[in-house]
């Protein structure tokens, strides 16, 4: 058998995916400075609304679906959480705030934005099929559906942006 998570683990890494984007947007205006500094902030708060709905969410999943589900004698399964959210190469990878340079666009921001949003889709996909039914995989669906309301938003600002 392989690997198996529960919804709380999955939570857990949607909260540190959405802190990793809200990284990502502060680092961005920080390098944008002047007006487009508060757009990207406007961004970032998003992430952090973005995070307290899953951390809210996850306080209230049910305890089976809060259960080990691998025996975690030197407690590192916190770590290996991290590690996947911070590596797994969507919105909110570390990586990619470290990469900017300061001489991208707002609307090149929201276009990394929009493709790293599409990997994390893509990830928790791949991730309901390691959470079992018991464990709460429709919750690993509601983490999925928010993710493509988050896509849509960060489209439409791109829609307007471009249309200014």
């Amino acid at each position: 058998m392989g690997i198996r998570f529960n919804a709380d683990e999955v939570f857990e890494m949607a909260e540190r995916i959405e802190a990793n984007g809200a990284a990502f947007y502060r680092r961005a205006a920080e390098l944008q400075g002047g007006g487009q500094a508060a757009f990207l902030l406007g961004l970032a708060e998003m992430e952090d609304g973005h995070r307290a709905t899953f951390a809210a969410m996850r306080r209230g999943l049910a305890r089976e679906m809060q259960a080990a589900t691998a025996f975690d004698p030197y407690l590192e399964a916190a770590l290996y959480l991290q590690g996947m959210a911070d590596s797994h190469g969507g919105e909110g990878a570390p990586s990619v705030a470290r990469s900017l340079k300061g001489t991208e666009s707002p609307a090149d921001i929201l276009r990394i934005a929009i493709g790293l949003e599409q990997q994390s889709i893509l990830f928790y996909l791949g991730l309901k099929d390691m959470v079992p039914a018991r464990l709460g995989r429709d919750k690993v669906e509601t983490i999925i559906a928010e993710e493509k309301a988050h896509l849509s938003t960060l489209t439409d600002e791109l829609r307007k942006l471009q249309a200014a």
